[in-house]
């Protein structure tokens, strides 16, 4: 049983950490760092390669590449990706219900770089479905999550969209396709059958 005194000292606000006699900033500092110098740092940090799909107002198809993907929760399942407040594409995936990020398997990498360069239409002459939510699934994805556009959060010159899987499935076995320091790291091989999650 907690006394009075310790009852209260619980519920006093928190303060800023100390270090020493020096309060702790409540903003960050400057950085010491130019653009590309973050850049080729960032680049030292292997990621996997996805192709993030939906339609816009029209019913168009829209799709890019990013590496900026990650989980989030399993309980709810939630994704999140970023994409640039400048890209032409992100009024469709702000405004839109769904998307579906399709997680490249190595022997994918020709259409990693379709995806990340212009390209009247990104879709002609590929294999692809429609998901539960209506957005294109690429054949031979080493993995696909179809979210619902839970939440969008602007934050610096990036738009970070949080994704609640809907459908799910993979590719057991599957070589992800891999980008370090600037360039793809692949090791191809013979795609084995998908397989649901869950």
């Amino acid at each position: 049983m907690l006394k009075d005194a310790e009852f209260r000292a619980l519920r006093r606000p928190a303060r800023w950490p100390t270090i020493g006699r020096m309060t702790a900033p409540r903003t960050a500092l400057a950085p010491s760092f130019s653009s590309l110098e973050f850049r080729a740092a960032l680049g030292m940090f292997p990621t996997g390669v996805t192709i993030i799909t939906a339609h816009d107002a029209r019913g168009r198809r829209v799709g890019l590449t990013a590496s900026s993907f990650n989980s989030v929760s399993l309980d709810p399942p939630l994704v999140l990706w970023s994409l640039s407040r400048r890209a032409g594409s992100a009024p469709a995936f702000t405004a839109g219900t769904h998307y579906a990020i399709n997680v490249l398997a190595a022997e994918q990498q020709a259409l990693a770089q379709r995806f990340a360069s212009p390209h009247a239409d990104r879709f002609a002459g590929l294999a692809f479905h429609e998901g539960v939510g209506g957005a294109p699934i690429l054949e031979g994805a080493a993995a696909v999550f179809e979210c619902f556009n839970r939440s969008r959060y602007e934050e610096g010159d990036h738009i970070i969209f949080v994704g609640e899987v809907e459908h799910c499935e993979h590719r057991p076995g599957a070589t992800p396709l891999i980008f370090h320091g600037g360039r793809f790291v692949m090791e191809a091989g013979e795609p084995p059958a998908l397989t649901r999650c869950g």
